[in-house]
C-alpha cells in the first residue's frame, strides 16, 4: 500500500515538473518571438486617424530595422544604439517608437524627417528640405464625433502616399519654424495632423533617437470599437473591414 503510494507521488511530481518544464519553453518561445520577430500593439489614440483608428490592434515586425535594447521586454539587452539594422527606415513608415522623454512609453507615427532633413509645416502644407510635399483634396472622412474632416493625399519625395486629416484650418502647429533633423534622429508626425503630439513638439517628443525605435507597423490583426472583452457586442463593435488590412 505504502508502495503505491510512493508511486502515485512520483508520478505527480513528474507530471507537475513536466507542465512547469512546458509552461517555460512556452514563455521562452514568446519571449524571442516578441523580442526578434513580431510584437501586438494597440493604438490608444486617434492620432494616426484614418489610417490607424483608437481600437486597433497591430502586428509591427521587430527585424525590419535592426535591433536596440528596446527591441527587449524591460529594454535589459545590453545595446548601445542599434545592431543589423540593414538601410534603416524610410520615409513613409509607419514607425512605433519609445518616447524619448519617457522610454517606458510606446509611441506611433509616420516617418517624415531623416537625419539631416529640414522639416517645416507653413500654412498646413508640409516642407522637406524646401520642397513643398505634394498635397491633393481627397474627399472627407466622418469623424462621429466632429462630422465631415477634410482629407488630403500627401506625396513624399521617395513616391510614398498616405492620407491625412485637416480638422481645423490655420491650426498653431499647422506653422512651425524650421526642424533640422540631427544625426542619427528621425522626425515623426501623425496623420491626424491637428490632434497628434509628435516631433514638432521638441519639449514632448522632439527628434526620435535612432535606438529608439521598435519596430515597423504590418497589419491590423483587430479592430473593435468597444472591449474585446464583451465578445456578445462583437457583431456590433468589431470593425470587418479592417480585420487584416495592411498598414499603408
Amino acid at each position: 500500500m505504502a508502495k503505491k503510494k510512493t508511486n502515485t507521488k512520483k508520478i505527480t511530481e513528474n507530471k507537475f515538473f513536466e507542465n512547469a518544464r512546458l509552461f517555460a519553453e512556452a514563455i521562452l518561445i514568446a519571449t524571442i518571438i516578441r523580442s526578434f520577430l513580431f510584437e501586438p500593439f494597440h493604438i490608444p489614440s486617434g492620432s494616426m486617424k484614418d489610417t490607424l483608428l483608437e481600437g486597433d490592434f497591430i502586428i509591427v515586425s521587430k527585424y525590419t530595422y535592426g535591433y536596440s535594447r528596446y527591441s527587449f521586454p524591460f529594454g535589459i539587452a545590453p545595446i548601445k544604439n542599434r545592431i543589423w539594422e540593414g538601410e534603416g527606415p524610410e520615409r513613409g513608415d509607419v514607425i512605433v517608437f519609445r518616447l524619448p522623454s519617457n522610454p517606458r512609453i510606446n509611441y506611433i507615427k509616420r516617418l517624415i524627417g531623416l537625419p539631416g532633413d529640414k522639416v517645416q509645416m507653413q500654412n498646413g502644407r508640409l516642407f522637406i528640405n524646401e520642397q513643398a510635399v505634394p498635397k491633393e483634396a481627397d474627399g472627407f472622412y466622418l469623424d462621429k464625433d466632429k462630422g465631415l474632416v477634410e482629407r488630403y493625399i500627401e506625396t513624399l519625395p521617395n513616391g510614398k502616399k498616405y492620407k491625412v486629416l485637416d480638422y481645423v484650418p490655420n491650426f498653431p502647429s499647422d506653422n512651425t519654424p524650421i526642424f533640422e533633423v540631427p544625426s542619427d534622429h528621425y522626425f515623426f508626425m501623425g496623420d491626424n495632423r491637428d490632434n497628434s503630439q509628435d516631433s514638432r513638439f521638441l519639449t514632448k517628443v522632439g527628434f526620435v533617437p535612432k535606438r529608439n525605435l521598435v519596430g515597423k507597423a504590418r497589419f491590423i490583426f483587430m479592430s473593435s470599437e468597444g472591449s474585446l472583452l464583451k465578445f456578445w457586442e462583437w457583431h456590433r463593435s468589431v470593425r470587418g473591414s479592417r480585420v487584416f488590412s495592411r498598414i499603408k
